[in-house]
Parts: C-alpha cells; sequence; structure tokens
C-alpha cells in the first residue's frame, strides 16, 4: 500500500470511521507505522473525533418558555444559534480548525521554511529532439522540466500542454515567445499523479493566432517508496 493510494481512496478519514474491512485495516495500519505523514493525519483525526465526541455529548442548554406568539415566527439566520443546531455546528468548525492548525499550517509553513532541490529533467521540443528522459519522484512531490524550445521568430507564445498515461490533460501553460531563451522551467505542482508516460505537447502560437504543434516530447515518470 502505498501513499498515493492512501491519499486517492481517503483511507486516513475511512479508518478513522470504522469504514474498512478487515484486511484493508491491516495494510493500512501497517503503512501509517512507516509513513509519517499518514501517522500525523491518524493522530490528529482521532484528536478531532474524540473532541467532537465530547461536544456532541454535551447536553443542550434549557430554553426558557415565551409567551405564545399571535403570530408563527419564520425561522431565519438565528435559528442555527439555536442549541439543537449550535452543538453540531461548533463541533465541525472544532474539527476544521483543528485540522488547519495542527496538520495544515504546520506542513505549508515547513515547506517554505526548507529550501530543496526538486527532480526535474530537461525535455527537447522539436528541432533539439525527443529523447525520452526519467524523472524519479516520491508520492505528491512536484518537478521541474526545462522544456527546450528552438527559437522561432515567426511565434508570439507557445502553449505547453501535460497529459497524463491515461492520454488525459493534466493542465494548459502559455508560454511567452523569446527570440534570444531557448530555456524554459516549468514547475509542475504537486500532485496524486501515478507513474507512466507523461507527454508535453508544445504549440507556437502565431501573432495572427494560427496554432502549429512544435513537437510533444515524452517522460517517464517513477515513483521513489
Amino acid at each position: 500500500m502505498d501513499h498515493e493510494g492512501v491519499v486517492r481512496q481517503k483511507l486516513t478519514e475511512r479508518y478513522l470511521l470504522g469504514e474498512l474491512d478487515d484486511q484493508t485495516r491491516q495494510e493500512f495500519e501497517e503503512h501509517y507505522f512507516d509513513c509519517p505523514d499518514c501517522a500525523v493525519d491518524v493522530r490528529a483525526g482521532a484528536l478531532f473525533v474524540e473532541q467532537t465526541k465530547v461536544v456532541l455529548a454535551e447536553p443542550p442548554q434549557p430554553v426558557p418558555a415565551s409567551p405564545p406568539a399571535t403570530t408563527a415566527a419564520k425561522p431565519g439566520w438565528f435559528a442555527w444559534f439555536r442549541p439543537a443546531f449550535a452543538a453540531p455546528v461548533m463541533a465541525l468548525l472544532l474539527v476544521v480548525t483543528g485540522y488547519q492548525n495542527l496538520v495544515m499550517y504546520p506542513r505549508l509553513q515547513h515547506a517554505l521554511n526548507s529550501p530543496r532541490v526538486l527532480p526535474f529533467a530537461v525535455v527537447n521540443v522539436g528541432a533539439w529532439g525527443s529523447a525520452e528522459k526519467v524523472i524519479s519522484i516520491r508520492a505528491g512531490e512536484g518537478f521541474l522540466l526545462f522544456a527546450r524550445i528552438e527559437p522561432d521568430a515567426s511565434y508570439s507564445k507557445y502553449i505547453a500542454e501535460l497529459y497524463n498515461p491515461a492520454g488525459k490533460l493534466e493542465w494548459t501553460l502559455p508560454i511567452p515567445a523569446s527570440t534570444t531563451q531557448d530555456h524554459y522551467p516549468v514547475e509542475v505542482p504537486p500532485a496524486a499523479r501515478e507513474a507512466g508516460n507523461y507527454i508535453l505537447a508544445v504549440r507556437g502560437i502565431t501573432a495572427a493566432g494560427e496554432s502549429k504543434e512544435v513537437g510533444r516530447p515524452s517522460f517517464e515518470l517513477q515513483k521513489i517508496h
């Protein structure tokens, strides 16, 4: 069981809710003991569940009886502040806020304050050739592509499109053309990607709006466990 599969199938949430069968639960437990990210998620999630149970277990405060009104009042926004609604809403806010403070924000802060070298590959487009490259990444990790495009004054910009192994378009990126630059660094953001052969299709766009394919080099994405 790999981390990408755990994220894709939302096994952490299903584990905490008791929705996994015996075999899947055992495989997940063996996984998160060796996966720091999943271990943090499980501990934080278990804490949220316990706190939610405490909040929901508190009996609602009695509401003083009020004299009967001559006309029935229509429910409005303030109905959400009644005890019957307040406890579940507060529990949900507690879960969301706690997860952000204990899991999301520390990870983002760590990523911002920790410079590192990203996996990368130089992909040759068009006349430069199209020899396949290999990029090795960890689950959920981003990488860099240095698209090498021969300068061509007839194009005002390029359109780069990344296709996954299933042939599905992941994203489209406009790239300003240059008559002196032949390397264009493209940062591919982290995502739950599958291993396999990816294609970077590049089209040149003229000032008149005409489009012509410049090249479609491929690269192989491999996973490091």
